[in-house]
């Protein structure tokens, strides 16, 4: 029988974000109130799921200037909302949820993660390891009863006044940057609005790879991830994104949320990962968004993961990056799946397609742990 997975290690949760909403982060879910419900993600719900490592989001967003511009999508959340170009609102909205991780950090909610170690230049030369060599690391080493390990991923880069600050949010725990959001920012533009990478992100993007903080590809437009992997040469993630090919290609009114196959191609060859985004439209498309039981199943989502090793050639470049409630409900993950404690079942199905226990612990926990030099 498959073996549900000792640990796992989810890239992309909005745990801030979620704060900001009004949730009650140290409640069980049957005692969640307010917006997104039902809720799949709080503290107690990761524990009891054996999440026991995670990027935690600074999530923020321009809003339009252009009030009568009722199209263009804004956050729901108006502590992470800023007037697009105020560089200074934008810092204060993405401080105040940084300043709730270091909270949780001082009580010993969480224990923050370091920066990956240096030396990320991407190494095309040295021989690829066997998939069980590389995923026999993964064997979760880390106590079951320590606090929450997380890394600090900022979600679009506005918060950042200038290039030159940056030292300051690396120093505070930022390890990761994803330079937009749908709409952009003034680094880079977002896979809703489009646009390239702007003087100032290329500016940001050498800071990066100066202090060792890893690109998030994710939410760049095409135009944007094109110029970046041409700029830098260091390995780069996308922390929860799928497949653009199984999602209609550029048919897609979304498309450029998507991961092309030239761009997973890319990741993989720099030695970076792709992490399962389990938002249900970015797994299957048609489907009715008003209707909560029009859910992919596993088998669906699995696809992604699957055509990302296909692309790269082996099975150490995938991970989890579910997005659980990023804006979403439990009812909009794939069928089956309502809470951390469900995602064992992506594990048993990967053992049942073949897979073995070495690399669905890599899935689960050991490929994202080894990228980040940590147990």
């Amino acid at each position: 029988m498959p073996q549900q997975a000792d640990m796992f290690f989810d890239a992309h949760l909005d745990l801030a974000y979620l704060t900001e909403v009004g949730r009650d982060m140290h409640a069980p879910l049957d005692d969640c109130r307010g917006r997104l419900l039902p809720a799949a993600v709080t503290l107690p719900s990761l524990r009891d799921g054996n999440v026991h490592a995670c990027l935690g989001t600074i999530f923020t967003e321009a809003l339009a200037t252009d009030a009568t511009n009722t199209s263009t999508p804004t956050t729901d959340t108006p502590e992470a909302a800023y007037p697009e170009g105020d560089a200074l609102a934008a810092w204060r909205a993405g401080m105040r949820q940084l300043k709730l991780y270091q909270a949780w950090a001082q009580a010993g909610v969480i224990e923050l993660m370091p920066r990956r170690p240096q030396g990320t230049h991407a190494n095309t030369d040295a021989p690829p390891a066997r998939d069980d060599e590389a995923a026999s690391v993964a064997t979760p080493a880390r106590d079951t009863d320590a606090p929450l390990l997380l890394g600090i991923l900022m979600e679009c880069a506005d918060p950042i006044e200038t290039p030159d600050q940056l030292d300051e949010w690396a120093n505070a725990g930022v390890i990761a940057i994803g330079m937009a959001w749908w709409r952009g920012s003034r680094y880079a533009g977002g896979n809703g609005l489009g646009g390239p990478l702007t003087d100032a992100g290329r500016d940001l993007a050498d800071r990066m790879d100066d202090l060792g903080i890893v690109h998030d590809l994710s939410h760049l437009s095409q135009h944007a991830t094109d110029e970046l992997l041409a700029h830098t040469d260091r390995v780069v993630v996308a922390s929860h994104s799928n497949c653009r090919a199984l999602l209609d290609g550029e048919a897609n009114p979304d498309w450029q949320r998507h991961l092309s196959d030239e761009t997973i191609a890319e990741i993989g060859r720099r030695g970076g990962i792709v992490g399962l985004n389990l938002v249900r439209n970015f797994i299957r498309s048609g489907l009715k968004r008003d209707d909560p039981d029009d859910r992919p199943t596993i088998d669906e989502t699995l696809a992604h993961v699957e055509h990302v090793c296909d692309i790269m050639g082996h099975r150490r470049g995938v991970g989890l990056g579910t997005d659980m409630d990023g804006g979403i409900t439990a009812n909009d993950l794939p069928r089956g799946i309502n809470s951390p404690s469900d995602l064992h079942k992506l594990c048993d199905a990967l053992t049942t397609r073949g897979w073995s226990d070495a690399e669905v612990r890599g899935f689960a926990w050991g490929n994202w742990t080894r990228f980040w030099g940590v147990e």
